[in-house]
Order: C-alpha cells, then sequence, then structure tokens
C-alpha cells in the first residue's frame, strides 16, 4: 500500500455510502479534495441530492461489490485513499479489509477488528494497557449482582447490537430465553456476548484524532447519541411508564453536541494520549485518524470508558458545534475535516506512507 500510495501523483478520498460518508466528503472539498462514493442500490439519494460534495458516484448491487477487481483498479488509477468507517468494516468484513481490498486506507487496517469484544487485543485489552477505567466485566453470567449490561449483536442486522439490562443471573436467562425465541438474537451470539456493570453517570463521547506525522493527539469534540426509542421512552413519568408494554431497543439513530466543564478537560485529554500510546505499542503504527473514547462520567467525576471506535466514530454534529476545534486551530471544523488537513499535508510534504496501511 506504501508503494502505492507513493506512486500516486494527485489525491482523491474515497468512501463506502453509508454512515459517515457525507461527513468525510464535506470535509475533503473543504481542502480541495476530489471525492469519489460507492453507493449501494436504492441507497444513493442523499449523496445525488447533496451533489456539492460527491465529485463521482458509483452505483452498486451490494456494497460487496467494492472489492472487486474492476472497481479497485478504478480506485487505484484514480489516486484514491479510503476513509474507513463502521459501515465499511460490517459490510465488506475485517478479513476483505485486511487481505483482499489493495487499495491504500487512511487508518491501521490491523487494528479494526479490536473493536469487537470477542477479539483477543480488543477494546478492554487496550484500555487496560493505557491504565483507563472500564465497566467491570462479568465473564460468567452466574457472577452478576448489580445492574448490568448485555452487549449482544443482532440476530438479523448485522450493523446493530441488541443491548438489555440484566439485575441477576435468573434476570438474564429470562431475558435471553425471550428474545432467542422472539429472533432477536441467536445462541451463538449471546455465548459470546459481553456483559458490563451498567455505570451510572452523564454520557459523552470524547473524539480524537492522531496520526504518526500529527504533533499532538487533538481532541476534536464531544457528542451524545440519540436512541429509539429508549431516549423518548426516559422522558415519560416513571407511573406512566409502568404502565407501558413495549420492547426497547437503543439503535443510534442521531447525535446531538455536548460540552464539559474546563476542569475536567485535563482528564479527557490525558485519556485521548494515554490511549494513542498504549495502541502504539500494541499494534503497530498504532493509531491513524480519529478515534472515539465512549465514556460515561460518575458522581465522583471519574470517567468511564464503556466503548470505542477505531475509525470514523460516525457524529457529523461536531463539525458545526465544537468550541475544541477553534480553541486550537481558529475555526470550527469535525473529523471530515481534521481528516482532509492531514491527508492534504502527507501529500504536501511527500508522506502519505505514512498515515496510510
Amino acid at each position: 500500500m506504501q508503494k502505492i500510495v507513493n506512486g500516486y501523483s494527485d489525491i482523491r478520498i474515497g468512501v463506502l455510502g453509508s454512515h459517515s460518508a457525507l461527513e468525510i466528503m464535506d470535509g475533503a472539498k473543504d481542502e480541495g479534495i476530489s471525492t469519489i462514493v460507492f453507493c449501494q442500490k436504492g441507497r444513493d439519494t442523499p449523496y445525488k441530492r447533496f451533489s456539492r460534495i460527491a465529485d463521482e458516484i458509483i452505483v452498486l448491487n451490494k456494497f460487496k461489490d467494492m472489492l472487486s477487481a474492476k472497481h479497485q483498479t478504478i480506485m487505484r488509477d484514480t489516486n484514491t485513499i479510503i476513509v474507513p468507517h463502521r459501515a465499511l468494516t460490517a459490510y465488506l468484513g475485517y478479513k476483505p479489509i485486511e487481505n483482499s481490498l489493495k487499495v491504500p486506507i487512511f487508518g491501521n487496517r490491523a487494528l479494526f477488528q479490536a473493536e469487537e469484544r470477542s477479539h483477543r487485543k480488543n477494546q478492554y485489552y487496550l484500555l487496560e494497557k493505557a491504565r483507563i477505567k472500564h465497566p467491570k466485566l462479568f465473564k460468567n453470567p452466574k457472577k452478576i449482582n448489580k445492574l448490568a449490561i448485555v452487549k449482544v449483536q443482532e440476530k438479523k442486522r448485522k450493523l446493530e447490537r441488541a443491548f438489555f439490562t440484566v439485575s441477576s443471573y435468573s434476570d438474564y436467562t429470562r431475558k435471553v430465553e425471550t428474545k432467542i425465541k422472539q429472533g432477536l438474537v441467536s445462541k451463538t451470539d449471546v455465548n459470546t456476548a459481553s456483559i458490563e456493570e451498567m455505570v451510572i453517570g452523564t454520557y459523552l463521547n470524547f473524539n480524537y484524532f492522531y496520526t504518526p506525522i500529527s504533533d499532538n493527539v487533538d481532541f476534536i469534540g464531544i457528542e451524545r447519541r440519540l436512541q429509539t426509542n429508549i431516549n423518548d421512552f426516559n422522558a415519560i413519568p416513571a407511573a406512566q411508564q409502568l404502565e407501558i408494554n413495549v420492547k426497547l431497543q437503543n439503535i443510534e439513530v442521531g447525535h446531538t453536541p455536548a460540552s464539559i466543564r474546563e476542569s475536567l478537560l485535563e482528564k479527557v485529554i490525558s485519556m485521548g494520549d494515554k490511549f494513542v500510546k498504549a495502541v502504539k505499542k500494541e499494534y503497530p503504527p498504532g493509531i491513524i485518524g480519529p478515534f472515539s473514547l465512549q465514556s460515561v462520567i460518575t458522581r465522583d467525576l471519574d470517567i468511564v470508558v464503556y466503548d470505542v471506535s477505531l475509525r470514523v466514530p460516525g457524529n457529523p454534529i461536531v463539525a458545526t458545534t465544537s468550541p475544541y476545534t477553534k480553541y486550537q486551530y481558529g475555526q470550527t471544523f469535525g473529523i471530515g475535516r481534521r481528516i482532509a488537513m492531514e491527508i492534504k499535508k502527507a501529500h504536501d510534504e511527500e508522506r502519505l506512507d505514512e498515515i496510510v496501511t
């Protein structure tokens, strides 16, 4: 990949048309970089409607067709660098991305699997190496002795996770049996699910950026997730909640901006620095690009990280609301533009081979 990218005469940013593609392409256009998006038939309307940001749109029958030799040749011949997000890993798969996608990726493609809790050197492992707090894990459901959350993949929608809370082993077995009967989860996925202590506090997602050519770990901004249907259900008074028999889900459907009190910024910035340092040792060359530490701030003002994103996190709201990039760069922008800035810098300094794998 380094040899390929060193032969590029110019640069173009390529994305799969889902998740964060609009944000990535918008940032590229802000920096004067051309773009290409690979869409699945029936899901291409946003990219055609927001025509300013997509220089070329290729519509595929299935997202996996992006892996074809024809499309890979098109990307290499047009100096394309792929920017990864969650949908890329979900629809193409980790092994094809690692072994079959012969186009330079802005990111450490060996690191993406660490997001999966079933992976050996997973996000828990990295948080422990970085000495960053994460929720207590119940490896044996019989040990559940407090409110916990079961994180299991949905049976039909592989992009979604069917999270549910439990308070004891009997509660766990009852809910698991019900969800298997309903077809929401499979027994196989339940057996590999993680069970975490439910940490109570304020949920904030801290977003960072770093590459081997960066001077520092950038703190990009904060957002919170909007989820259906649990967000609006929680807004109903408790007495009415008890009268409603409804299946709750926490599928992410949007984002809302947030900030943090200034006295806590020391902890937030330090957390990003420690995580980058740990990943560099465990997955050389380490972090390349954006990452997110999805966290809970407890009543004691401790920060507990309950999830890690090791690619574009998917939070376009930060691009227009973050004061932190303005503090550092004098302008407000999000992950998409920060990626484009770094790729442009690497191209100008002839260092593209240091930020792709």
